[in-house]
């Protein structure tokens, strides 16, 4: 009987111990629920590091969840083309919508250092190279991605206008610089000028014979055409690397010099530098108003709608020169803003905007040259081509900044008569802050 009791009272003692057991694995099993949604929590925040990393890998592989780029471009053509561009993006990845606002160009800097800080601000943005060293240093801007592979696609030119201290910044949009246009109407191909002196005389006698109408026009007040005449015997805004933050090469022996000449045109433009802008300059040659005229790229989408039979040409060589008088050099760039939500993102539609198709659509929407070497068809690229060969890059040190405002001044008042090596002077010392 004790070893019955006894039995009975090992097999209750045994249901127990299980019964405890099992509670214990539940009570356990509750427990992991409890911190379930942190682990979840790490698994999903690893999961997103994953696919953080694989983008950088492969950034075709973007986030899923709907994103909104907002891009800064100019009207009068790259309007359109970021528009159009920003469908196909779309259309390749549906999650991503291309909002187009307008800035300007040259307002794009200054704008994105106010903007950019308040949240406000853009995820990419177009502006020239030449800014490229006020935007790295105001910390407004983030380095290409996939850099190698975006070397590789542009044009050797358009990468180095956008490296800053060894680092690439931006996608290069467009290559450009400026020529001579001719209106067929009124200067046929054989006597376009091929040095200043040939366009002075032929401008003289165009004068006299048709009133109302100029043989050559440019926009005298801006220093970006008017550097050409400071070229002389290899002589450079910055020094031969454009780097020099010592002289600006502004004010030397050689700049005087072709400021003098530059000064003497009025004798076949008298007319005064304020009425001499860019926009007066476009409509007087869309109107059939003028025979020679130095513009950009951009100008040839809305030459073409006006009805203008014209050609393009390369720059005259200045006195005592044999060759094209240099010019400026320009990238147009796409920079993924540092403030942005979105920077794989971004970045990944600044790489689609250098593509093959993209690169011959902006061609085709605004003449611009390509940033890639691809063949387009156009009887005005050779102009530009031919005067690619004798131009050179902007500076794009962050003293280029206040050089615009300082050569500009300086360009219109040498217009108006004043005196060459003061104006000079003033803008080399403004230029370097002195």
């Amino acid at each position: 009987m004790k070893k019955k009791l006894f039995a009975i009272f090992m097999i209750m003692i045994m249901v127990l111990a299980s019964f405890a057991a099992c509670k214990g694995k539940d009570e356990g099993k509750d427990d992991k629920n409890k911190t379930g949604d942190v682990t979840d929590s790490k698994d999903k925040t690893d999961d997103k590091d994953d696919k953080k990393d694989d983008k950088k890998d492969d950034n075709k592989d973007v986030a899923t969840e709907p994103v909104t780029l907002t891009v800064w471009e100019s009207t009068g053509g790259p309007d359109e083309f970021i528009k159009q561009a920003g469908k196909a993006f779309t259309a390749k990845y549906p999650n991503i919508t291309i909002e187009y606002v307008n800035v300007e160009l040259g307002d794009s800097t200054g704008q994105i250092a106010l903007d950019g800080p308040a949240g406000v601000g853009p995820d990419l943005f177009a502006a020239p190279h030449d800014k490229l060293g006020e935007l790295v240093t105001g910390g407004h801007v983030l380095p290409t991605t996939n850099t190698d592979a975006v070397k590789k696609q542009v044009l050797a030119s358009t990468a180095k206008a956008l490296t800053y201290e060894g680092t690439m910044y931006g996608y290069p949009t467009s290559a450009e610089t400026y020529a001579l246009f001719y209106n067929k109407a009124l200067i046929s191909e054989d006597q376009v000028p091929k040095t200043w002196d040939e366009l002075v005389a032929f401008s003289k006698d165009f004068n006299a014979a048709n009133s109302g109408k100029y043989g050559f026009l440019m926009d005298v007040g801006n220093g970006y055409y008017t550097i050409i005449f400071t070229t002389s015997d290899n002589n450079r805004l910055f020094g031969p690397e454009g780097t020099d933050t010592t002289n600006t090469n502004i004010n030397s022996e050689a700049s005087i010099k072709g400021m003098e000449f530059f000064q003497g045109l009025r004798e076949i433009l008298d007319v005064p530098a304020a009425d001499l802008t860019t926009s007066i300059c476009d409509a007087a040659f869309t109107s059939g108003n003028a025979a020679l005229y130095i513009t950009g790229p951009w100008n040839v989408a809305p030459f073409k709608e006006s009805g203008v039979d014209f050609g393009v040409a390369q720059l005259p060589s200045l006195p005592g020169n044999s060759t094209p008088v240099a010019s400026f050099s320009g990238t147009r760039a796409m920079f993924v803003s540092a403030y942005s939500d979105y920077p794989e993102e971004a970045a990944l539609f600044g790489e689609f905007l250098i593509s093959d198709e993209m690169q011959q659509l902006r061609f085709d929407i605004t003449g611009a040259l390509p940033s890639i070497d691809i063949t387009v068809e156009s009887p005005y690229v050779g102009g530009f081509l031919n005067q690619l060969n004798y131009a050179f890059p902007m500076p794009s040190i962050p003293q280029m900044g206040a050089f615009w405002d300082a050569m500009n001044s300086a360009s219109a008042n040498i217009w108006d008569g004043a005196d060459i090596k003061t104006e000079l002077d003033a803008a080399n010392s403004a230029i370097l802050g002195q």
